[in-house]
């Protein structure tokens, strides 16, 4: 087993690591279809055999070139490293800044087995969400962040470091690019072929990022779709007794299960993959599984009938679920359904994000290997059915939205009746979650703000949580408007419900899991351990005004000792400020300015640069053409330098996605930019005029 010290000493050459390939019982990701021209193969080859010297290059040729047949893509699975993957307290990191070593914390977090989606493909989360592209890059950048001084930058572009260039003092440690492509050439194909000749990668939005926290990430954000959906299309405040219907239990949406269950209602997941499923239990995210629906739709009855919270995994196909709903209503005339939504990994259909109802699981991974063509067709089809039941059940009052996976946007190429007549193109039959629900979240300035105790001491988060508490209601004491009170509490609600449901990353207490029963339906599997997988993080949903405070309290927690060890601030993309997409985070702004891009994330990364330190600055990433986005990561030290940058940071940062929504005519957007005004005089943001009398345009119009 490698140290710390073996990892940071860059690519293990002499000798060379035994090529021990894939690893068995672990997941995998799926196979990519490239489809490389014999002169793209030797190019494939060419790149990556340009990290290694001459004299072992005919030796890794052979298996490289193996990889490319068998997955698509080179991973380098030689240089697999053998040690406990996970995040280390800072202070064990051989590095000669406390940046240096937090950024390979969080890498190192992403990468964690028990974090990572397919972690010897270095995936993340969201089916294709790289840290990096292969492994040589991760034994050069670990070198590199060893190395590194506070006059050092080092610059990674989609996975490789490019090297560590002089800097000074108060500019970013790191700078990150993923994913970025030349419009006309951003294409699903397109990047197929760059990502398997190693030239680019898609990060999703933390994990080429380094700053994923785990599922704990999504859990907030998604108990507060749940809980506003009740508020909005139920009209209660008590979800007891209402079912949630949803599917995928992964990376980000295994989010669903633990959020339902903090909600108070009844979850039902559909999880097509086995080991994404039991991953989830074992980990106490879930409280039961089963592979039969009538199991499944007896403890919905039950759960539903004596309003108990409950997280119900189903192994099997969302879609079979769906039509088994309709069964049910057909029959008994019973809607079983409140809440209806989707997190397959829509934004990538064809290449394992959703897999068709028609097959099995193991089935459809080899047609997707075998005929990507068939897979197509196949995905469509099931899109279709899918929709209709959902149709089906909406009719009768259920109410469902689109999670921002491109579920609409994919069932609508597919040819599913989800139109929305008379309507613009970034709207469907059914809203997406930021139309009606988040994003008046998003223009009052709310967002996935997170922080990580480098620690690793729980103790420490406990002292965060506890901080962020009181920085809260004393904010509900000195007065806020109605609609930021109510956000704040459910942020309080938040904090204690992290806490009682265990969201601390914990060692388990056994790893031993009881066999599943004769009938393959799990309902006797037991000893799951209750745990939140990687470091110690919290995520908390919060204004400018919560985060700045609590920023400033929690570093002068650390300059007073009260806190071990440095904090670090980040954000998920998915924010106010952070993401540029018409289907989601800017699916709500409706002059014609959605699908433009550059008002958040490019200006992000600007404002980086203009503010001085980050420890790493915004990446910039394009998904095929859908989205382009960028966060941020920076350290708390316990020093008035790091107040001063966090105050600023976070303020811009925040304010500029306000003052955009603003500008596209959002009342909520409006009054929360003109409060952050008169907070701080130097803020002057152009605010628009309404049209006060829409009849002057058709007249004007006439002419």
């Amino acid at each position: 087993m490698a140290s710390l010290k073996e990892i940071c000493r860059g690519l293990p050459l002499h000798p060379l690591p035994e090529n021990r390939g894939r690893r068995k019982g672990v997941p995998h990701a799926p196979v990519r279809t490239p489809n490389l021209t014999a002169q793209e193969k030797k190019l494939a080859l060419r790149n990556a055999l340009r990290y290694f010297p001459p004299e072992i290059q005919k030796i890794l040729a052979l298996e490289f070139a193996e990889e490319l047949r068998l997955y698509g893509h080179i991973y380098m699975y030689r240089f697999f490293p053998d040690i406990e993957m996970r995040a280390y307290p800072i202070e064990e990191y051989p590095c000669k800044t406390k940046s240096a070593a937090a950024i390979m914390l969080m890498i190192m977090n992403n990468l964690d087995p028990s974090v990572a989606q397919f972690p010897q493909e270095l995936v993340t989360y969201g089916g294709n969400g790289q840290v990096f592209s292969n492994w040589a890059q991760f034994w050069l950048v670990m070198r590199y962040l060893s190395e590194m001084t506070e006059e050092q930058t080092l610059v990674m572009y989609s996975g490789h470091p490019l090297g560590l260039f002089p800097s000074r003092q108060y500019a970013p440690r790191l700078i990150i690019t993923n994913g970025m492509v030349i419009p006309n050439y951003s294409t699903r194909d397109e990047y197929e072929k760059m990502f398997a000749l190693g030239v680019t990668m898609y990060g999703q939005m933390t994990a080429g990022s380094y700053c994923y926290i785990g599922p704990q990430g999504i859990v907030h954000g998604t108990v507060l779709t749940v809980l506003n959906a009740g508020r909005r299309y139920l009209k209660v405040e008590d979800l007891s007794g209402k079912v949630f219907v949803t599917s995928g239990l992964g990376g980000m949406s295994g989010a669903q299960a633990k959020a339902a269950v903090i909600a108070g209602c009844v979850g039902i997941i559909a999880e097509v993959d086995e080991a994404a499923l039991l991953k989830r239990y074992k980990q106490g995210w879930l409280m039961e599984i089963s592979n039969n629906l009538d199991h499944c739709i007896a403890r919905l009855r039950d759960a539903r009938k004596n309003k108990i919270a409950l997280s119900l995994g189903y192994h099997g196909n969302v879609v079979d679920l769906w039509e088994r709903l309709v069964y049910e209503l057909d029959t008994t005339g019973e809607l079983l359904v409140d809440l209806g939504s989707d997190q397959t990994s829509c934004h990538n259909p064809f290449s394992g994000g959703y897999y068709p109802v028609q097959l099995s699981f193991e089935e459809a991974k080899q047609l997707l290997s075998a005929n990507p063509g068939k897979f197509r067709t196949l995905v469509q089809e099931s899109l279709r059915r899918q929709v209709a039941a959902i149709n089906r059940l909406a009719d009768k009052g259920m109410f469902f939205w689109d999670y921002g996976n491109a579920f609409l946007l994919e069932a609508q190429r597919a040819g599913a009746d989800v139109e929305k007549r008379g309507a613009n193109k970034t709207e469907f039959r059914y809203p997406s979650y930021v139309q009606h629900i988040m994003g008046d979240i998003f223009s009052l300035g709310f967002g996935p703000f997170r922080w990580v105790c480098t620690s690793g001491d729980p103790q420490d988060l406990s002292t965060t949580d506890s901080i962020a508490m009181s920085v809260l209601e004393d904010s509900i004491r000195r007065g806020v408007s109605a609609s930021v009170k109510q956000q704040y509490h459910d942020n309080i609600r938040w904090i204690r419900e992290a806490g009682r449901h265990s969201l601390v990353s914990v060692q388990p207490l056994s790893a031993h899991v009881t066999a599943p029963g004769p009938d393959r339906s799990f309902e006797s599997w037991s000893e799951k351990q209750e745990w939140v997988v990687g470091s110690q993080a919290r995520i908390l949903y919060s204004d400018q005004r919560g985060r700045v405070s609590i920023a400033v309290a929690i570093n002068q927690a650390i300059s007073e000792g009260k806190i071990k060890a440095p904090v670090v601030l980040s954000r998920d993309h998915h924010d106010v400020s952070g993401t540029d997409s018409p289907y989601r985070e800017t699916s709500n702004i409706y002059d014609g300015s959605a699908f433009c891009a550059g008002g958040l994330s490019i200006q992000l990364s600007l404002l980086c640069m203009c503010v001085g330190k980050r420890d790493w600055e915004g990446t910039a990433e394009k998904m095929w053409g859908e989205v382009i986005n960028g966060g941020f990561g920076l350290v708390l030290d316990g020093s008035a330098e790091a107040e001063e940058r966090a105050k600023m940071m976070l303020s811009w940062d925040v304010s500029n996605g306000v003052a955009r929504r603003c500008w596209s005519g959002n009342d909520y957007a409006y009054e929360t930019i003109c409060q952050a005004m008169k907070e701080n005089v130097t803020l002057k943001v152009t605010l628009p005029h309404k049209v006060a009398d829409e009849s002057i345009l058709e007249q004007a119009l006439q002419r």
